[in-house]
């Protein structure tokens, strides 16, 4: 009886909002599927197919139609709303770590909140707030970081007091809290019924919706779409849109070549309670107690309380799943300690009577954000899914940017963390997603420290060296699932407490770093940088040369050996990809990439390189193992190797040759960094690798050669104002905005991707500058340290945010790196950034809601870099100077 008492109760608004939808579509639209039970036929073709009728789906129908595509036909293979959607907890919640998913759920409350008015489906709407509480000092700091992005974002947001807790919300037991954030404007709405709403807009602007349908085959003519094929017969169309949510990875397989989406579903359980006896106000804060690991949200004067368990359920890894979702089994034992954590949080429920455990299963992705884009191998194959468990707080945003892709050829933001081609086919594997989401799942409550690691999953892709690293106390990171050295821990150190070091803090390893660029600036060090994506892309003919001057923004037209720093841009100028292109002959290239650009950046050249047979592209990231020989003394351990003299004389800076070293033949050599420091690149037939790595680290031990890692690299580049792509540069960045303006050639006798912008931004000036900041009053041990997505605030006010940022250890000071805009005080217009409007600012960066003074510069301080000086000797009045 109680479990048919909480299926009425659960159903009845879902089912209300449904008859009225079926009601107001029917009577409006004839053509309308939903006159069960007869059903119009499908229509034989359409422009675009969405598959999926949840959150997701509708989102992207009612976008689609707002921006003028009408042609568009959603199929459900259920009924709408009726899957993970139905069963969402409600809450719209803005406070992200990440900006752009911080973007999509403000823009979706602000959404949902006029969606009722526009649609006249009740959506359930109320503006609530929402309070996070923390129960150590390292969760209030995260909060406090978080609390910035969204005051300079213009979401009221403000960090409370436990006393201020407790006013706001009278059940909490506030005596192990140090206080809160608090985002008055987050809200609750009906998941399912949103989704109506939504898809009621879409239905009248002539979206056909059909339900009951499932989609058994998308087919694929010359590498595009062509059309979906139903169990109620077949649509031709150029886009197809993957919105099944947990089915998104089967979904995905039914395509000739796979559109892997790695995604892995788990239990997802929430208690919903009788009303109290005093029934809890409708408007009272929604709570999340992370270090809990609950939330609490008001449900019809009761409660309605989840969470996410250290031990989560993963389910369907074999692929079998329901149509539609109805409660999975309860299971009180597993949901024990979260019921504990409730109980703690709000000891007067006590006495509470609780109606049901609810069961359903939610998606999670390898990385713990979600999942959209074009398919790298399909065009026209676009993919929204992965919510982690935020799909209601993502939706309107996740709908509004995948439709614009879909229109506009790109979204308004920066979409990449989110996009699918961030992961290759390696992360598709059943057993990794399974273990993965195991450990994902509990991290949606884990404290997020700066550069935490994931545990599961790791050694998938490993350079020949690994074990000969490791052995060395390489501590390991991964970066698209290859592994990659943070640093080697010296003999002797406690290497349990180096492991677990994580804090906001100065860290343990900030000294073993220093020693490591310390070596880098005064002997040799060597950095396994393997995962680098590596291409070779060659012709019979001209091709090869012709295809790349016009994809690149640099003259590729140089002599052969010659090593060229290049963007691959976009139609707006923007950075697809940053890279180092070297000549090997006349008629062959090969091209060096950030290691996150092995999908995108393969995908971005074959869908835009011509269909010639006499040209070809191949990757050959697995041939190379690439070593990076950093140092003044590099050029004595590589000449004694070679027998070949490598002074600057005889192999000039950007110059690439094939060179012997050791025994070893075939090795590309190029005299480059990416650190500004002088030194090699070591490009190594994977079968020598061993061989050449002891030989250099035996030929290197009289000049103080040793193993160094990223972190030691990345407090180089920084120092020496190098921009990285994905952390600093993006689609939306251009080189004239990042001082890389010698890395275009204009005038190169052809056009390129990109030009036109360009030339428009070289003649009107730019609207936002990528600018380095020195802190100033920033005390390294004892202050919160800069890591990355600081508010920069330039004479009180806002002006963009920190991209990456690192410690000197030449100047003994945080350098941070960003980009400033410039907006009128008055009308807030954007305007063009001068060089004067950079050099004449006060500036300040905030960490965790503290402003640390810092001075900004356009140019590094190359000078500083000559001779070594205590920081209380460098005056200000240096840095003006330079």
């Amino acid at each position: 009886a109680a479990s048919m008492f909480f299926q009425l109760l659960s159903d009845v608004r879902w089912r209300t909002a449904t008859a009225k939808w079926r009601r107001m579509t029917c009577s409006r639209r004839s053509t309308s599927s939903m006159a069960e039970p007869h059903p119009l036929p499908l229509p034989a073709q359409a422009q675009v197919v969405i598959c999926g009728g949840g959150i997701m789906g509708t989102s992207v129908a009612y976008h689609l139609s707002k921006m003028g595509w009408k042609d568009v036909v959603l199929l459900e293979q259920g009924r709408l709303a009726a899957g993970t959607t139905r069963f969402c907890a409600g809450i719209v919640s803005t406070a992200r770590h990440v900006s752009i998913e911080l973007k999509m759920a403000d823009y979706s409350n602000k959404l949902y909140q006029q969606l009722e008015q526009e649609t006249g489906v009740k959506t359930g709407y109320v503006k609530t707030g929402s309070i996070s509480l923390a129960q150590t000092q390292d969760r209030l700091i995260s909060l406090k970081r978080i609390a910035s992005s969204l005051n300079v974002m213009g979401i009221p947001c403000e960090i409370i007091t436990p006393k201020q807790v407790a006013q706001l919300h009278p059940l909490i037991n506030i005596h192990d809290l140090v206080g809160a954030m608090y985002v008055p404007e987050d809200a609750l709405v009906s998941s399912a019924s949103v989704s109506l709403a939504l898809a009621t807009t879409a239905s009248r602007n002539g979206v056909q919706i059909h339900e009951r349908t499932s989609v058994s085959h998308v087919s694929v003519q010359k590498g595009r779409v062509a059309g979906v094929e139903t169990d109620r017969g077949q649509i031709q169309c150029q886009y197809f849109v993957n919105c099944a949510g947990q089915w998104a990875y089967e979904l995905g397989h039914t395509v000739e070549e796979p559109v892997n989406i790695p995604l892995h579903a788990c239990e997802h359980f929430y208690l919903l309670t009788h009303p109290l006896k005093e029934p809890l106000a409708s408007t009272l804060p929604t709570i999340v107690d992370p270090d809990g690991r609950i939330y609490v949200r008001n449900w019809q004067g009761g409660i309605l309380s989840g969470g996410f368990e250290k031990n989560p359920k993963p389910l369907f890894t074999e692929g079998r799943n329901q149509l539609e979702i109805q409660s999975l089994q309860e299971d009180w034992d597993h949901f024990e300690p979260l019921l504990s954590a409730l109980l703690r949080r709000m000891p007067d429920l006590e006495a509470l009577q609780i109606m049901q455990l609810v069961n359903c299963p939610e998606s999670f992705t390898p990385d713990m954000r979600c999942i959209m884009g074009e398919s790298p191998t399909v065009r026209g194959y676009f993919v929204l899914a992965g919510m982690n468990s935020a799909g209601i707080s993502y939706g309107g945003g996740a709908g509004r940017y995948l439709a614009e892709w879909m229109v506009n050829g790109y979204p308004s933001e920066n979409v990449w963390p989110l996009d699918l081609k961030r992961f290759g086919t390696l992360q598709s594997s059943r057993t990794f997603l399974r273990h993965r989401v195991m450990e994902v799942m509990p991290l949606m409550c884990d404290l997020k420290v700066p550069r935490w690691d994931f545990q599961t999953g790791r050694q998938l892709r490993t350079s020949p060296l690994y074990d000969r690293l490791d052995a060395q106390g390489a501590r390991w990171m991964e970066k698209h699932g290859f592994e990659r050295v943070k640093y080697f821990v010296p003999p002797g150190k406690d290497l349990l407490d180096l492991d677990q070091s994580k804090t906001f803090y100065k860290p343990d390893w900030f000294d073993i770093v220093g020693s490591e660029v310390k070596c880098c600036k005064e002997a040799v060090c060597v950095i396994d940088m393997s995962s680098f994506t590596k291409f070779e892309i060659s012709s019979t003919g001209n091709q090869a040369l012709e295809s790349l001057q016009y994809l690149f923004s640099n003259d590729l037209d140089v002599p052969v050996g010659h090593v060229v720093h290049t963007g691959m841009l976009n139609e707006k100028g923007g950075y697809e990809n940053d890279c180092s292109i070297a000549r090997l002959s006349k008629r062959s290239f090969f091209m060096i990439s950030p290691t996150d650009q092995q999908v995108h950046c393969w995908a971005w050249l074959k869908n835009r390189l011509p269909d010639d047979s006499n040209l070809t592209m191949e990757d050959v990231t697995w041939k190379y193992t690439a070593l990076n020989l950093i140092g003044p003394r590099a050029v004595d351990v590589l000449s004694e190797l070679s027998y070949a003299p490598v002074t600057p004389e005889h192999f000039p800076s950007l110059f690439c040759k094939e060179m012997s070293v050791g025994y070893a033949n075939g090795i590309r050599v190029m005299s480059i960094t990416h650190t500004g420091e002088p030194g090699f690149m070591l490009y190594i037939p994977i079968e020598y690798a061993l061989h050449v790595y002891n030989e250099v680290m035996n030929m290197g031990q009289k000049y103080g050669i040793r193993n160094a890692g990223y972190y030691a690299l990345r407090s180089l580049r920084i120092e020496k104002f190098f921009a990285f792509w994905g952390q600093d540069l993006d689609a939306f960045t251009t080189p004239m905005e990042c001082g890389r303006e010698f890395q275009v050639k204009l005038e190169k006798g052809m056009q390129f991707v990109g030009q036109e912008a360009l030339l428009e931004q070289k003649q009107n000036g730019v609207y936002k500058r990528f600018t380095m900041f020195i802190l100033e009053d920033h005390d390294t041990d004892m202050d919160l340290w800069p890591w990355w997505g600081e508010p920069i605030f330039r004479n009180g006010r806002y002006v963009g945010k920190t991209t990456s940022s690192a410690y000197s250890y030449t100047l003994e000071r945080h350098v941070c790196l960003g980009f400033v805009q410039h907006f009128d005080e008055k009308t807030g217009e954007e305007l063009v950034v001068t060089t004067d409007f950079i050099n004449q600012g006060e500036y300040e960066i905030d960490i965790a809601g503290q402003r640390f003074q810092a001075k900004a510069k356009l140019y590094p301080f190359s000078s500083l870099f000559t001779h070594r000086r205590r920081k209380d000797e460098v005056e200000l009045s240096d840095y003006q100077r330079e």
